[in-house]
């Protein structure tokens, strides 16, 4: 799954999916959290694993440790948390 990823935002949030300008899909979030030492990318992983109800190990960050635009891989990926992805398209 592919991210952009907002740190520093007011609060932790999922804004929904967002078309770029080469045709990619990615999913806006924005997180509370600074981007130091790893802080931001553990809020996406939470606020990742609280929306789907799974745990944060199963949430892994693939590449884009230091960037805005990052892939996560979602272990066991069931199609009850398929649902709630696309609902927050």
């Amino acid at each position: 799954m592919s991210l952009r990823v907002t740190p520093n935002a007011g609060r932790d949030t999922i804004d929904g999916a967002e078309t770029r300008d080469d045709g990619s899909i990615v999913l806006r979030l924005r997180v509370a959290a600074v981007p130091d030492k790893g802080k931001a990318n553990a809020a996406v992983t939470a606020l990742l694993s609280k929306t789907l109800g799974i745990p944060k190990s199963s949430v892994t960050l693939i590449s884009g440790e230091t960037a805005r635009f990052k892939t996560v891989l979602i272990a066991d990926l069931s199609d009850a948390m398929v649902e709630r992805l696309a609902a927050l398209a």
